[in-house]
């Protein structure tokens, strides 16, 4: 009964958190805007190849999340909920791997669902989940490699094991298609532990090479087809996007060694409480059961692995919450009734939630302590809702610690006041730096009627071209990601204008059609104190700033 009523929890939460909010939020510049151009390219040109953003190639990433974008784009349209479904979908079947592998290693089936349950909830998961960037899919292969390698050494018949670790290098190559070499790092890293201490050396050795096979086979066909269409792709992407964002001196997102352990206990909420005694009952047991070991060093290889890198996101770490939500899973299950364990952690997401609610009450509102509140005066509304929000959150967290050897489980529904109204709840002042759709709503006469259109930030930019439909927007001032490919190829010359070229520029362009320019400025400076030709018209909302020009004769 246990399993069956953690599986209608689990489908449940899974359309109210992941699936009926999409729609309703903004997309966030620059990564949404980013990704849900790219593939809005690739299925207008046909070309599932070679990646273009903004008509520039694109060689940051590999193709294979743009195609489960794109695949998205083109069952549901062009639309918000289409730009995340990708993420959702793949934190979807992660979370169905995640619960086939707990049974698999324990045969309970409550310890099953309860894991797919916990993974869902979890804050970071939840977070990165509904966003449209491509941790979610690797996190797919990823996961989908650790179930394989562990279906390839439990399998009982030679010809069921190869069949394991053909598949293994399948998921894997699909992994490096998605993200790049980190796909065969990560999971090689996961197993360590587990193939050293069970003596498994002759077997991997032995068989390993039908997963390098299928790797090969299923990359193979892209790398070339990419090589043969653009030749420099690989060495930009190995060197640039491998070597320097992880390991060199100058490496993007430079963070010290410790900065993922808060990310990780946050990102366990609302099952917080539980994380130190998952952790210590997997070392306790890592020589009781081969499985425990298995995920535990799932989970803390990679972590060091990315740990240990130079370049550091908090997405990174996704993978890393499949099997903690295991271990999450089966500590809860083997405590006793009587644990405390499990009430603490109805009282830490009470306490969570209640802070959370009087930040926004005394501190965000626009009545609030902070010299610069968040809100504005017009936005009450918006108080009211992220005030409930949270609420609901420390409501359920109340819930928990009443009667809380039955009712513990309830935790995951924590986050639904959040998941149902963050769409409301985001300041104005967010909206007008983050949000570039509403603002391109209000300005869309002038651009749809702009023969040339110009934007200084990347994010921006994607997200003219999302709204519009078209992808000739001009770079002006900073190319930004686009550098590489702007500057490496005489075809996208004319994509960039610098900043001393525009006034002669906008005078040649102005006699072929009207001009926009669309830039982000810094929250305090005002559009005068840009160095550009005074505009026919001029509108700002927030940071969001338009400059239009009329054709001349």
């Amino acid at each position: 009964m246990k399993s069956v009523k953690y599986s209608l929890l689990l489908m449940l939460g899974f359309a109210l958190f992941y699936l009926l909010p999409l729609e309703f939020r903004a997309l966030w510049q620059p990564d949404e805007t980013r990704y849900a151009e790219i593939s809005r390219e690739m299925v207008a040109a046909g070309n599932w190849i070679v990646p273009h953003f903004l008509d520039v190639r694109y060689f940051e990433k590999p193709v294979a999340g743009y195609w489960i974008n794109n695949l998205s784009q083109l069952i549901f349209g062009h639309n918000n909920f289409a730009v995340r479904f990708g993420s959702v979908f793949s934190i979807m079947l992660s979370a169905l791997m995640v619960a086939w592998l707990a049974f698999r290693l324990w045969r309970d089936k409550t310890v099953a669902v309860l894991s797919g349950v916990i993974f869902l909830t979890c804050l970071l998961v939840y977070g990165v989940g509904t966003y449209a960037v491509l941790d979610p899919m690797i996190t797919l292969w990823l996961v989908a490699a650790m179930c394989s390698f562990w279906l390839a050494v439990n399998a009982q018949t030679t010809a069921a094991k190869a069949g394991g670790y053909l598949l293994l290098g399948l998921v894997c190559g699909m992994g490096v298609m998605t993200k790049g070499f980190l796909a065969l790092a990560v999971p090689v890293l996961g197993v360590l532990p587990w193939v050293i201490a069970q003596k498994r050396w002759k077997e991997v050795l032995l068989f390993g090479p039908l997963a390098v096979l299928s790797a090969i086979a299923i990359t193979l066909p892209w790398a070339l087809a990419i090589a043969k269409a653009e030749p420099t792709f690989w060495h930009y992407f190995f060197w640039v996007e491998h070597i320097q964002r992880f390991a060199e001196k100058d490496a993007q997102h430079k963070a010290p060694f410790w900065y993922y352990i808060p990310f990780l206990i946050a990102g366990c909420l609302p099952w917080v409480a539980l994380l130190p005694g998952a952790l210590k009952r997997g070392w306790q047991e890592r020589k009781i059961e081969s499985g425990t070991l298995y995920v535990l060093g799932w989970v803390v290889m990679p972590l060091l692995f990315f740990s240990i890198a130079k370049g550091k996101l908090p997405t990174y770490i996704l993978p890393c919450f499949a099997p903690l939500a295991i271990l999450l899973a089966r500590h809860a299950t083997q405590l006793a009734a009587s644990s405390k364990i499990l009430k603490v952690n109805g009282w830490i997401n009470t306490v969570f939630g209640g802070i959370c609610t009087l930040v926004i009450l005394l501190v965000l509102a626009p009545w609030g302590l902070a010299k610069h509140p968040v809100y504005a005066s017009n936005e009450l509304l918006k108080v009211i809702q992220a005030s409930i929000a949270f609420l609901v959150w420390a409501l359920v967290g109340y819930f928990t610690t009443r009667n809380h050897a039955k009712r513990w489980q309830w935790a995951a529904l924590c986050p639904l006041g959040l998941a149902l109204l963050v769409g409301g709840v985001i300041p104005d002042k967010v909206i007008d730096s983050k949000n570039p759709q509403a603002f391109i709503d209000v300005v869309r006469p002038e651009l749809e009627s702009s023969r040339y259109i110009l934007a200084d930030s990347v994010g921006v930019g994607a997200g003219v071209a999302w709204e519009l439909k078209r992808d000739d927007i001009t770079m002006y001032a900073k190319p930004g990601e686009l550098n590489y490919g702007l500057t490496n190829f005489a075809d996208a010359k004319d994509k960039f204008v610098s900043r001393e070229d525009f006034a002669g520029w906008l005078a040649t362009r102005r006699k072929e059609g009207n001009v926009s320019l669309v830039m982000l400025l810094s929250k305090n400076k005002v559009p005068e104190d840009n160095d550009v030709p005074t505009p026919d018209h001029l509108y700002r909302k927030g940071r969001f700033v338009l400059f239009f020009y009329e054709k001349m004769p």
